[in-house]
């Protein structure tokens, strides 16, 4: 339960300025945490640091593993400042823009990078703290090591399609694979090491000015991931591991198809006779990351869309019970004040909501959703928001604020939302009076993505479900912060009680 009014700011690590390509871990990181305590906010929410696929997209929601840190943000000015890369290696990078990003030249400029900085980092004396974060992470660091080494040694193919000794985990294939792979294999640790490192100095800044990092655990994980290939039987997968059933959401009036999203689902049973050990783990991971972790499609662990992999829209799926009572009695056993934050997509019922007041878990409210419907049924309104809640103005998969007015609104739309507020109001202004909104709402806890803070339009849109290429690039320009923007966002802070 929330129980202190209070604000955020929603802006992923790799969408921050940087003049390599990509956000990273480096001195822009701590210059939005400055900024954060310089607005008066209380927390940074970040999506997904997981390492992402490039043949997923790059989403940071179907990723290579739910537990390694996303190597792409690691920042090479402070391998630099290390000791691990020299200048030169950093004056031979091409000159990147600062629009989107161009994620395969930055992969491959980042290859570059990080192949001379674990030649350094091998003739270090002192390898006690890479030693360490070895051994602590071992459940999960050995098998992603020997992954990512297997899946560049079959040129990224996927692992159903592998040898069945190595698709099957034979011992002697896997021993002699990690004789043969060795080199890559110590390369693929000490990035999570660096990783992980960067990760928590950047933490530990935050915390000890008072802004407290908000992470986000995506329920369900990439097929082609470590985790599905060393963990197979605890997953809805045939002999060879190849999928039976996918995850989606039923269609609706506006979208008869649904979603089919494609990931595997779990064999809850299974997971019950392990007691859950898989996700305890998994959770326990990111309860050391993040403050607060929000839990996408938290609806999923009571009741699941189950589509047969063969089918190519999510049309004919079925409901299906999740574990729900039996899985939270493990979380509170394992986390007896767990600070969730729990997404619900679609229209939560009845057992749903008794859910949420069971576990007092708040959930999500998108208040850009507000004016599609009754001022007295629309429960996103904010005359129907409630305490134990956390209110957004939108997410990464909406349109920005502005972007919804100038493109997405309909014009019944924009009358409610005239009404509501008491006056129109222009593109230019929409975005600030919906944050103010946010900021006015009884929702304990407000978090404004920085598109929205900054009014931005289409433009700046993080993602667009379903459409599988070119997203997640956005990033925020240098100097889009200014000091006005500081100033404003404190007002509002303290005027409506949340500093």
């Amino acid at each position: 339960m929330l129980r202190k009014r209070s604000s955020g700011i929603l802006l992923h690590v790799t969408s921050l300025p940087s003049k390599f390509g990509i956000g990273d871990l480096g001195p822009e990181a701590y210059r939005f945490a400055d900024f954060l305590v310089e607005a008066g906010q209380n927390y940074w929410q970040v999506l997904p640091l997981n390492e992402t696929n490039p043949q997923a997209g790059n989403s940071p929601y179907s990723s290579l593993s739910a537990f390694a840190g996303n190597t792409l943000a690691i920042s090479p000015e402070l391998l630099y400042r290390d000791g691990l890369l020299q200048k030169k290696d950093l004056a031979e990078l091409p000159a990147f823009g600062e629009g989107p990003v161009d994620f395969g030249a930055v992969i491959a400029s980042r290859r570059m990078l990080f192949d001379r900085a674990f030649e350094r980092f091998r003739h270090v004396a002192d390898k006690h703290d890479y030693e360490a974060f070895a051994w602590w992470n071992r459940r999960w660091l050995d098998d992603y090591a020997l992954f990512v080494a297997l899946f560049q040694k079959f040129e990224k193919g996927y692992w159903f399609d592998w040898p069945p000794r190595f698709r099957d985990r034979n011992e002697e294939a896997l021993s002699r694979a990690r004789s043969d792979l060795r080199d890559q294999i110590d390369r693929i640790k000490f990035l999570q090491f660096e990783f992980f490192k960067q990760w928590f100095a950047l933490e530990h800044y935050c915390f000890e000015r008072g802004v407290g990092i908000i992470g986000d655990v995506a329920i369900y994980v990439g097929h082609n991931s470590a985790d599905v290939w060393a963990h197979r039987e605890i997953f809805e997968l045939t002999r060879t591991g190849r999928l039976r059933f996918v995850a989606g959401f039923p269609g609706d009036s506006l979208n008869p198809a649904g979603q089919l999203w494609g990931n595997p689902l779990y064999d809850w049973e299974a997971l019950k006779r392990t007691h859950y050990r898989w996700w305890m783990d998994r959770l326990r991971h990111n309860l050391l990351l993040y403050e607060i972790v929000r839990i996408d499609h938290f609806r999923g662990f009571i009741q699941y869309w189950q589509v047969p992999a063969r089918h190519k829209t999510a049309e004919k799926g079925r409901w299906v019970r999740g574990p729900a009572d039996d899985f939270f009695n493990a979380v509170f056993r394992h986390f007896p004040y767990p600070p969730f934050v729990t997404e619900v997509l679609g229209a939560a019922t009845p057992d749903i909501n008794e859910y949420l007041h069971k576990l007092q878990f708040p959930n999500v409210d998108v208040l850009l959703f507000a004016f599609e419907g009754s001022f007295a049924e629309n429960r996103y309104y904010p005359h129907f928001h409630y305490r134990n809640s956390a209110l957004y103005t939108s997410t990464h998969d909406t349109n920005t604020v502005r972007g919804w007015f100038e493109m997405e609104a309909s014009k019944a739309m924009k009358q409610r939302l005239f009404r509501y507020l008491g006056r129109k109001v222009s593109a230019n202004g929409v975005a600030r009076e919906l944050v103010r909104l946010a900021m006015m709402s009884v929702a304990s806890l407000a978090i404004m993505p920085i598109q929205d803070v900054l009014s931005l339009g289409d433009e700046a849109r993080m993602n667009r479900p379903g459409v599988a290429t070119g997203q997640w690039r956005w990033r925020l320009r240098p100097g889009q912060i200014t000091p006005a923007v500081s100033r404003r966002l404190a007002e509002l802070t303290h005027t409506y009680g949340r500093a």
